[in-house]
């Protein structure tokens, strides 16, 4: 692998205390939204909250991961499965993209198959403006059942 690229996460604050498992794991592996750095060195210089609803971190957090070098933050896979998701995914986005001048992903792992199964019977994700933002994080079933 050659060309390092810098990488910020941001959670959802709900998740506050999560260890970041699914996502390091994905990142190491090149799963999920990661899949495409996999000719890639990769280094992670920011892993925070967006600070809960509407996201008070989110206008500051840019600032420091930049900072550390952050070309591309991803918005983790918690802020797509948890119930209900973000409502302010496309805000975040639209901000930090254009505050801070980098690539902003949804999604970092894969979606777990226990997650995919419960929204698809919710219908959680019917509207088709959810297709682009799930599909670097849907996988296959052997890769989605990994992740539960």
């Amino acid at each position: 692998m050659s060309d390092t690229i810098k990488l910020g996460i941001i959670i959802c604050d709900r998740y506050r205390r999560c260890a970041g498992g699914k996502c390091f794991r994905a990142l190491r592996n090149r799963d999920g939204a990661f899949n495409r750095y996999v000719d890639r060195e990769v280094e992670l210089v920011g892993y925070t909250t967006c600070d809960g609803c509407p996201g008070g971190n989110v206008e500051y957090l840019g600032e420091e991961m930049v900072g550390n070098g952050a070309q591309v933050i991803h918005l983790a896979t918690g802020l797509v499965v948890g119930f209900p998701p973000c409502p302010y995914i496309e805000d975040f986005r639209a901000f930090l993209a254009t505050r801070y001048g980098v690539e902003v992903i949804v999604g970092t792992h894969p979606i777990p198959a226990t997650y995919l199964d419960t929204h698809a019977r919710l219908g959680t994700w019917d509207d088709p403006a959810w297709g682009p933002l799930l599909e670097p994080i849907l996988a296959d079933d052997l890769t989605r059942e990994a992740y539960d």
